[in-house]
């Protein structure tokens, strides 16, 4: 009997490896210590084991979209829904195809004062289920924004940007990685180790989506995958490269954002694997270069990783019951940004303007930092708790208030005053000297007039 035991106890621990490579978005290719020599990295995880790609045949993939079928279908769109909706493309892939998206807002291409969320589908190549339920998401939208309450209110109060294949190439050739065999999903620079930080290595999809960030402030997003039924968030790395729970500083208000996920979803949340169906990245196993970290850390932006169907490749025929199973948690997700959490705009109380600052909130350590035009805010707290919250910016007196955040979001405006010194000081006695006489003047032309009472109140 010892043989078949043995023989018994070695299924059973292949059979567990082989359910974790596939979960989360596949082979999850972490770190191996032999990867590291003197802190540094060997480069030995950038590229994926060498693949047969006789398993996955074109046969899997009929009924759903090929990339020219995509492009079709967002072009329609776009030309369909054009009153709340744009077509733009963030760059190309390896292989030059457009990275096409597409915004959904009552003012599509303009600078609002309103939160923005971004969702990205087929991250891996091999994971084509996400594609498909984001142009479902868009034509949902655009067919019952009129009609809805919940779309009407992302349509009037976000701009939803949906970005359906970051990789095209990989999709083609049914594999996870890019054109170049590269694991998009690794390629982001790391926190905690030297990875990617040479410009010039990183693939063109990478480049798109860190561009992109630099283009539009956004709020949230999230990036949809297959191989498991979870809501993943950061942190997915570690320190030491252990598996262990590894939270961020807002890890209460991504552990929200995960539970509306997955509380919205068919049945998601009753996960005997992943309690209430979610998951700390690193708690699951750790990876190291990925995107959800990076929109954190760089970003600002608070990411969520979304493993929406056990099989990676289900029969297409299974793709409107997995819309209707995931439709109710794409809405909510978005719609979370405008129910929850402290939003407003930053201003000086010299001119009356916007000005460009950040927000912090104590015991918290992440700044967001308020839009460029407006100088408006969107920050996602967990609700059912007190914060104080404070707004910065150079050469002004920093203000905080305390406040109790119910289950609605809050609107909070902040007035800054400017700091003073000698140098502002004087020049502020010459501009209301100059502005005195201009006055002293004008009234002798045009005779008395009732005064105007100026309050800083």
């Amino acid at each position: 009997m010892e043989l078949p035991f043995s023989l018994l106890l070695l299924f059973l621990s292949f059979s567990t490896c082989l359910h974790l490579s596939h979960a989360r978005g596949g082979q999850r290719s972490s770190l191996p210590s032999v990867g590291f020599e003197n802190g540094g990295y060997a480069g030995s995880t950038r590229h994926l084991f060498k693949e047969s790609r006789s398993h996955i045949g074109n046969d899997v993939a009929r009924g759903y979209m090929t990339n020219s079928d995509l492009e079709k279908a967002v072009k329609a769109f776009g030309r369909r829904c054009s009153n709340i909706s744009r077509i733009y493309s963030i760059g190309k892939s390896v292989n030059g195809i457009p990275l096409w998206v597409i915004e959904i807002s009552d003012k599509p291409g303009e600078q609002e004062a309103e939160p923005a969320f971004k969702y990205i589908g087929n991250v891996h190549g091999d994971e084509p289920v996400g594609r498909e339920l984001l142009l479902f998401l868009a034509n949902w939208i655009c067919d019952n924004h009129l009609k809805d309450p919940l779309a009407a209110s992302i349509v009037e109060n976000v701009h939803l940007h949906i970005l359906p294949s970051m990789n095209p190439d990989g999709f083609s050739l049914r594999r996870r990685g890019n054109a170049n065999n590269v694991d998009l999903n690794r390629d982001f620079p790391d926190q905690f180790f030297p990875l990617n930080d040479d410009v010039d290595m990183r693939q063109p999809e990478t480049r798109a989506i860190m561009n992109w960030l630099r283009d539009i402030h956004f709020t949230a997003s999230a990036s949809l995958h297959g191989g498991a039924l979870v809501a993943n968030y950061p942190w997915d790395g570690t320190e030491d490269k252990r598996t262990n729970y590894f939270g961020c500083p807002d890890d209460e208000t991504f552990r929200f954002m995960a539970s509306i996920y997955s509380h919205s979803h068919y049945n998601m949340s009753s996960s005997k694997e992943f309690q209430g169906g979610i998951t700390n990245g690193a708690s699951w196993y750790p990876i190291y270069g990925g995107m959800q970290d990076w929109n954190y850390i760089h970003g600002g932006c608070f990411e969520l990783t979304l493993e929406i169907s056990d099989n990676k490749w289900p029969s297409a025929n299974e793709l409107p019951t997995l819309w209707e199973y995931n439709k109710m948690s794409m809405l909510n997700l978005v719609a979370s940004l405008l129910k929850t959490g402290v939003h407003g705009r930053i201003f000086s109380s010299d001119t009356g303007r916007p000005v460009l600052g950040s927000i912090t909130v104590k015991g918290i350590n992440h700044t967001v930092k308020a839009g460029r035009t407006f100088a408006d805010y969107h920050r996602l707290l967990a609700p059912g708790g007190r914060y104080e919250v404070m707004a910065t910016v150079p050469g002004y007196k920093s203000r905080s208030t305390g406040i109790w955040l119910e289950e609605a979001a809050m609107t909070l405006d902040f007035v800054l005053d400017p700091e003073v010194t000698l140098k502002g000081f004087l020049c502020f006695l010459f501009r209301r000297r100059i502005k005195n006489n201009n006055l002293s003047k004008h009234r002798q032309l045009v005779g008395p007039k009732r005064p105007v009472v100026v309050s800083n109140a």
